[in-house]
């Protein structure tokens, strides 16, 4: 009998970055940094929607070009291991994927590192001349829904997903999935993880479900 597949999936900042996130690294090659902060604080512990925190963000990055995201992407403090837990995912003939708030135009460079796919919030192509749609902006909600497409793209179940994330954005798609690794995670995941890990090492969270 075939082995059942699974799909693994990958929040983005606080989780493969650890500390951080894609509008904090970017906002810091803009020398942004306390701006964003600020509009971090709202977003975390005030409750600012998603889609209200890209328009504010597209407005701080007016200057914003393709060569300081690839800076922002390069320098960012990613966990180790990332693309060997995916090229071991690919091995063993599962899939995995990245789903996060972010732009896209940060989350698809992760394509280059071995992931099947990465799905970002649909922003204005770079240098900017279009204000941000709120409605390509992602919210928690829709990273269940996108991850509903993934398995009946992949033809597996959500029933054989495994979700990693860090935050209040994951506990939808934690409370859709089977087992999920709280990583470096805060309170918001409490009793929502099936697996908890806290380090530097993607390898090691991707071990605490490897071979379960």
């Amino acid at each position: 009998m075939a082995s059942v597949r699974r799909l693994h999936l990958f929040d983005l900042d606080g989780t493969l970055i650890r500390g951080s996130a894609a509008a904090v690294e970017i906002s810091r090659q803009l020398g942004l940094g306390a701006e964003i902060a600020e509009l971090e604080r709202e977003f975390l512990s005030l409750g600012l929607a998603p889609d209200e925190f890209a328009v504010r963000a597209r407005e701080l990055w007016a200057e914003l070009a393709t060569v300081q995201v690839a800076a922002a992407f390069e320098g960012a403090p990613w966990l180790l291991g990332i693309r060997e837990v995916w090229a071991d995912i690919r091995k063993r003939g599962d899939y995995c994927a990245v789903i996060s708030l972010s732009p896209d135009f940060f989350v698809t460079r992760l394509l280059e590192w071995g992931v099947h796919a990465a799905h970002g919030s649909r922003w204005p192509v770079l240098p900017f001349t279009e204000p941000v749609d709120r409605a390509g902006i992602l919210n928690p909600a829709a990273k269940v829904k996108i991850a509903n497409r993934l398995c009946a793209e992949f033809g597996v179940s959500l029933d054989d997903c495994v979700a990693y994330g860090d935050s209040m954005s994951d506990a939808e798609i934690f409370a859709a999935a089977p087992r999920a690794v709280a990583v470096n995670a805060d309170h918001h995941l409490s009793g929502l993880a099936t697996h908890t890990y806290t380090g530097g090492d993607l390898r090691e969270a991707y071990e605490l479900v490897r071979l379960q």
